[in-house]
């Protein structure tokens, strides 16, 4: 018996999705690595670069080992690192904060979907260095003055529990029915959408302004107006319960107009963070008890998903998406 079994589809498919994601953030971090003007943001992205880099190896030899070819995810040909500056502000470390994230999600699902001891034992050591950057991420930010907190709420000083279905009350379709403050559940997941989007249409910006192709400037374009979109429409829903928001601060792009990265690339980086938001809406919406909040929510997934499939079709016309491995085809290799 071969000492260990093969992998199957399911670590496959998490294997593959993983080379993606990190090859292109390693080619992203060598970007902002060059460009970084403060001590403390280099060491924070060096560190993860050099860590991130033994795992490509890793999931290298596994596909080797098991005869499946290598994807090509991405490579030096993706990056310029001598173009001027795009982001200023910390928006370096914003960004990778925001990917670890992604990643933490990603690679706590990619375990539940394992089986084998050494790709189970993979994913659980990619978490743990994920949420200590994170940490390392979120403190910088913290330091530097450039995160803003979600607002404060007087402590509860005792237990209370719903007394009628009103506290559900909010439809959309009665506006002018009442709605109750809200709670601080439904604060955090609403605060934490505004500040991703915040961070996800500073990075659309700048990549609206250096995309080489004009189809992609055009799509980048509409996605920073969706972002602005979202933001305000949020934000207003906080309002109504007396509920102040201020943004981080930082992070904006530069003058620049010469791209570091290949629209392939930023393309990919924007469907990846598309996909992160729809998933975190949907636990914001499991969440949120009021009424008017998870149709107010399922509208922005409409719109963020009508947003990624259009810029799946612009990466399938330009031959930048890369398949991901198939399951056998059976109706064709069964021929009569």
């Amino acid at each position: 018996m071969p000492e260990k079994p093969g992998i199957t589809s399911s670590e496959l498919g998490a294997l593959w999705i993983t080379y993606q994601q990190k090859t292109m953030v390693s080619r992203m971090l060598e970007y902002f690595i060059e460009k970084a003007d403060d001590e403390k943001a280099t060491k924070i992205m060096t560190d993860l670069y050099n860590e991130i880099g033994p795992y490509v190896k890793k999931i290298t030899e596994v596909f080797q080992s098991e005869g499946a070819v290598i994807p090509v995810g991405f490579t030096s040909q993706d990056v310029n690192k001598e173009v001027p500056k795009l982001y200023d502000n910390g928006f370096d470390i914003m960004f990778v904060r925001l990917m670890k994230e992604i990643s933490m999600a990603l690679h706590t699902l990619n375990i539940t979907m394992s089986y084998r001891e050494d790709i189970v034992m993979l994913f659980k050591e990619l978490t743990s260095i994920t949420q200590g950057v994170y940490n390392s991420c979120t403190q910088y930010l913290n330091e530097k003055g450039m995160t803003a907190r979600p607002p404060y709420v007087s402590m509860p000083k005792s237990v209370e529990f719903v007394k009628d279905t009103s506290y559900l009350g909010g439809l959309a379709i009665n506006p002018f029915s009442e709605k109750r403050t809200l709670n601080t559940v439904e604060v955090a997941h609403l605060y934490h959408a505004i500040e991703t989007n915040i961070t996800g249409m500073q990075m659309i910006t700048g990549f609206a302004q250096c995309a080489n192709d004009p189809e992609v400037k055009k799509f980048f374009l509409k996605g920073a107006e969706l972002a602005k979109s979202i933001i305000k429409e949020l934000q207003e829903t906080l309002l109504q319960s007396g509920i102040q928001t201020p943004g981080p601060s930082g992070g904006n792009a530069t003058r620049s107009t010469v791209s570091p990265f290949s629209d392939k690339m930023m393309m990919y980086c924007t469907s990846l963070f598309c996909s992160f938001s729809i998933g975190g809406n949907s636990v914001g919406t499991a969440f949120s008890l009021r009424n008017d909040l998870p149709a107010k929510i399922v509208i922005i997934m409409k719109d963020i998903f009508q947003y990624a499939h259009e810029g799946a079709k612009i990466m399938i016309r330009n031959g930048w998406m890369e398949e991901p491995p198939q399951m056998e085809q059976r109706k064709q290799l069964i021929k009569f």
